[in-house]
């Protein structure tokens, strides 16, 4: 599978392409796709401890939301139930990694970052936080339940 994201990245070297570009504020340039293998790109190449947080999350979300349907879009990994749409996904900023819950208000509790969009809502993850699992696999479970944001 790595091979197929190398191919994907043109015509540059096996050693450039182990190392994408990061954006702005640090998140991962991926090329866009289908499945786990662009999302477990985007996890190794998440900086510096936002890696392994990256794949604690994704082990959460395979664990509560088996079958559990992943991408990359927008330069971000999304996660959804096949049919239903979107209903996670997850960006990297310079000082966290913010998890987008695209009908975070109907969760409860609801995730405590406001979003411009009236139904998603946001929380965020810094360095050295510690990881409270049951409350995201709560929400992750009760947000793969929603209908999901189809783009």
């Amino acid at each position: 599978m790595r091979e197929a994201v190398a191919l994907n990245l043109g015509s540059k070297s096996p050693s450039q392409a182990e190392k994408p570009v990061l954006l702005t504020g640090g998140n991962p340039q991926i090329p866009k796709g289908d499945g786990d293998a662009p999302v477990q790109a985007y996890i190794a190449a998440m900086p510096g401890w936002k890696s392994d947080i990256g794949r604690r999350l994704d082990a959460l979300i395979e664990r509560t939301v088996p079958g559990v349907r992943k991408a990359v879009k927008w330069n971000s990994p999304l996660y959804g139930i096949e049919g239903q749409g979107w209903f996670l996904g997850i960006h990297c900023f310079t000082k966290y990694i913010k998890l987008a819950f695209f009908r975070g208000a109907s969760l409860q509790p609801v995730p405590p970052v406001e979003s411009k969009d009236k139904n998603t809502r946001y929380f965020h993850i810094h360095e050295g936080d510690r990881l409270d699992e049951e409350r995201l696999a709560r929400w992750i479970k009760q947000a793969s339940q929603l209908p999901g944001w189809i783009p």
